[in-house]
């Protein structure tokens, strides 16, 4: 039996609706991103994050289906944690820059940042 570990060139979490039916805030963004704010982030397995820049924030529906990114930030901190039994990633993450929906220029490719922006 190996160690099953995740590596994630971003943080994708779920859509703030989804705390309607049963997820935690942390799993979810937050309705109302500011630059210059920590939020805390919560996901299932144990997870590495590149801790040394920016990277992207995205929306996940599950099962890879991932939107554009909505914003980039730095994780500041990542712990794993078992609750129950299973394997957890929580940490807290910073918002360097918010995007517009509708702007169609390229921020990220792949996990890095495009230094035009």
């Amino acid at each position: 039996m190996g160690i099953q570990v995740e590596f994630n060139p971003d943080l994708a979490l779920r859509n703030i609706r989804e705390h309607k039916n049963g997820r935690s805030l942390e799993e979810c963004i937050p309705p109302d991103l500011s630059v210059d704010e920590d939020y805390p982030f919560l996901k299932q397995g144990q997870r590495c994050y590149w801790l040394h820049g920016e990277i992207p924030l995205l929306e996940t529906q599950g099962e890879a289906k991932l939107s554009r990114p909505i914003a980039s930030i730095i994780i500041l901190e990542a712990t794993h944690f078992l609750k129950e039994g299973q394997m957890y990633t929580k940490g807290i993450y910073r918002v360097v820059k918010v995007f517009d929906s509708d702007d169609a220029r390229v921020y990220f490719e792949g996990m890095n940042k495009n230094r035009n922006y």
